[in-house]
């Protein structure tokens, strides 16, 4: 499988972590976001979006939007398995990957931020305030989910990682980025850094992918 991302894309990030969870081998190629690279004629090709992630199969089908990939997987790999077997534990955990996937990170991503700026006249500081709010709004009602539930284990479901911290790491990576003070989410926060011990999120950090840059 041959994987189209970018180090910094949330949704990337996601995929990258579940192709790791299930063992799976995969080559990279980076879509540069913010130097337009999206758009070129060729990558629309895979992906009419002009969006990443593109995962493209072994034979030459291009599958598009994290969420369905990450279902893909799941029914193809299914071992290890990153949903429950019993039919509230998947709810839950589609639940509780929904804050994250559905309420913060999509306005909060790059092309929002930047119509934030050109649209409105609003600088970094500005945009970056706002994807903040959508955190700290997000990460309310999440620690409320997790501190309410004796589901709730070492991660966000029980103690192994499931789509819900899969759908939740890249939003931590975007939460200390934009300076949320963590110490109001203790759940969250301990869940992370139990994600955090894992190779499998280690290998798709972002700071740890070849195309990544420093701030």
């Amino acid at each position: 499988m041959h994987l189209y991302g970018y180090y910094r894309s949330s949704a990337a990030y996601r995929v990258r972590i579940a192709l790791n969870l299930k063992g799976l081998d995969y080559d990279m190629t980076s879509v540069h976001l913010r130097d337009g690279n999206q758009f070129d004629p060729d990558y629309v090709k895979l992906n009419p979006q002009a969006q990443v992630p593109t995962l493209v199969l072994d034979d030459g089908t291009p599958l598009v939007q994290s969420p369905a990939i990450l279902e893909y997987l799941e029914e193809v790999h299914p071992e290890p398995a990153l949903l429950p077997a019993d039919t509230m534990g998947r709810y839950r955990v589609r639940a509780l990957a929904a804050v994250p996937g559905c309420d913060i990170h999509p306005i909060g991503n790059l092309r929002v931020l930047k119509h934030i700026q050109q649209t409105y006249g609003q600088d970094m500081a500005a945009a970056g305030q706002w994807a903040k709010h959508w955190i700290e709004l997000g990460y309310t009602g999440l620690e409320r989910m997790l501190a309410d539930s004796s589901e709730t284990g070492r991660f966000c479901h029980g103690d192994t990682p499931t789509l819900a911290d899969i759908f939740l790491m890249p939003q931590m990576y975007n939460a200390i980025r934009f300076g949320v003070d963590m110490g109001q989410f203790p759940n969250i926060q301990r869940i992370n850094d139990a994600n955090m011990e894992l190779d499998a999120v280690q290998k798709a950090y972002p700071d740890n992918q070849p195309d990544f840059e420093p701030a």
